[in-house]
């Protein structure tokens, strides 16, 4: 699904990625210049090490509960709640059970 085919239209966030089991899946929305939209699903034990970008981020959890761990402060968020992470803290993702999230980067 490329983004002229979203164009427009309501979408629900949760069916368009799927749960793969052992891992984490991931579907890219929007790829431009000024950032990207990505939605993610995790199986539950799964995660992101920790890494820092460039670009502020946000992260809204879609269906499930996350851990964000931020500087090494870690935030429980759950469906329908947002997080930004900074740009050039050091930051990664953990699942405690399945959740999907959406990734939105902005670029400076």
């Amino acid at each position: 699904m490329n983004s002229e085919n979203l164009t427009a239209k309501a979408m629900n966030l949760a069916d368009m990625v799927e749960y793969q089991e052992g891992a984490v899946v991931s579907k890219q929305i929007i790829k431009k210049d000024a950032g990207n939209i990505t939605l993610f699903a995790f199986d539950k034990g799964e995660g992101l090490s920790e890494h820092t970008a460039p670009y502020d981020a946000a992260v809204l959890v879609v269906e499930g509960k996350a851990q964000i761990i931020i500087s090494g402060v870690t935030h429980t968020v759950g469906a329908g709640e947002l997080i930004i992470m900074p740009a050039d803290k050091p930051h990664a993702v953990k699942a405690p059970e399945k959740f999907k999230m959406m990734l939105v980067m902005i670029k400076s």
